[in-house]
């Protein structure tokens, strides 16, 4: 089922204090990717495909800069381009088009008609 929010993301100015933090409060298990200048933030029991439990989701953090300035909520979809056109034809617009994640899916960023800015997930 697609429209489900499966992760989140979290930018940061200073990547090491905002891991520590994270780390430290929440005791979220935190796997840094500098080549993709990304955190993986598993917040929960996971197994290979994420979440083994019902109840939470799993997300990342990365460099604070345009568009994701704030906290970013991600929903799944199962095509990303037709999911920018219907936001678009209700008022929202796209704030960076279909990009590939490695070989794990695609992911999209657009702004609802409130001026929040969101993710969009699509699996490989």
């Amino acid at each position: 089922m697609s429209g489900r929010v499966v992760h989140f993301e979290i930018p940061y100015g200073e990547g090491d204090r905002a891991r520590a933090f994270y780390a430290e409060a929440f005791g979220w298990e935190l796997l840094d990717i500098p080549e993709m200048s990304y955190t993986m933030a598993t917040t929960g029991p996971s197994g290979e495909t994420g979440p083994i439990e019902p109840g939470f989701i799993n997300g990342g953090m990365m460099r604070r800069e345009s568009p994701t300035e704030g906290p970013v909520v991600v929903i799944d979809v199962p095509d990303i381009e037709a999911s920018l056109a219907k936001i678009e034809s209700l008022g929202g617009s796209t704030v960076l088009g279909k990009q590939a994640v490695g070989e794990m899916g695609f992911a999209a960023y657009f702004k609802d008609v409130e001026g929040n800015i969101m993710g969009l997930w699509q699996s490989a």
